[in-house]
């Protein structure tokens, strides 16, 4: 259960590291947004291999790996409803301006995104000991364009450095219980519903990327996102071959 909390921490912890690039350097929104797409096609590849492809492996024909995607979906776009009203719409926006009024609904928004990622990298120790290596790269990378762009927005918003920092701390904690969870939680879990938890969060993860992800990449790397995408999507299958074939 330990090792679920450091790896879901490992994971989350490049937020606390892109906020300190972010306060450190000026990156230009064209390379962040180059970056998103970097990180887009990285957590689409495991969704596709390290959350779909295994779900429909063990689901043995019950129809749990439908029910998970769609019912991820569904949570996830009514959550970030509320919380985007609240005043957390435009967190990953690479020229966003986020005042600390809102610190409660982005620190929320934020951990809605994290938690389905981290549920699934303490799932994966559950299958022989061993974190999923695909799903804990794609996580920490994904993670870095978020933490730049909110850092961006939130020095433009006059907060305070060490506010930010203790913020990214914190999410990525919280997270982390969320790895340790989706241990403990599912430990003597079925297969069937084990299959249902992973595309609950695949179709949590793939409306977070359709929604903010991809539009801020394309939005601010033009064309030359789709390519960073498909780089991103080809080193996570790169990283998942490997780990199938034990080198």
């Amino acid at each position: 259960m330990i090792n679920a909390f450091f790896w879901g921490f490992l994971a989350t912890f490049s937020l606390f590291i892109g906020g300190l690039i972010g306060i450190m350097f000026k990156i230009g929104k064209r390379p962040l947004g180059l970056i998103m797409g970097f990180g887009s096609g990285v957590l689409l590849s495991a969704v596709a291999f390290e959350l779909v492809f295994k779900s429909i492996k063990t689901s043995t024909g019950s129809g749990a790996s439908m029910l998970g995607i769609l019912s991820g979906a569904i949570t996830f776009f009514l959550i970030d409803m509320l919380i985007s009203k609240m005043g957390a719409a435009g967190r990953k926006e690479i020229s966003g301006v986020h005042k600390e009024n809102i610190a409660l609904p982005i620190v929320l928004a934020t951990i809605l995104d994290g938690i389905p990622e981290t549920l699934v990298i303490g799932m994966s120790l559950l299958a022989g000991g061993e974190v999923g290596l695909g799903m804990l790269v794609a996580v920490f990378i994904s993670n870095l364009p978020e933490a730049i762009a909110g850092t961006s927005g939130m020095v433009a918003g006059s907060w305070k450095k060490g506010r930010i920092l203790l913020l990214w701390l914190l999410i990525a904690v919280v997270c982390a219980f969320s790895s340790m969870a989706g241990y403990a939680l599912l430990e003597n879990a079925s297969p069937v519903v084990v299959s249902f938890i992973q595309t609950f969060a695949a179709g949590a993860i793939l409306v977070m990327l359709s929604n903010t992800m991809i539009p801020e990449a394309y939005e601010h790397g033009k064309k030359l996102a789709g390519i960073f995408t498909v780089l991103g999507f080809a080193v996570a299958v790169s990283i998942a071959v490997i780990e199938a074939v034990g080198l």
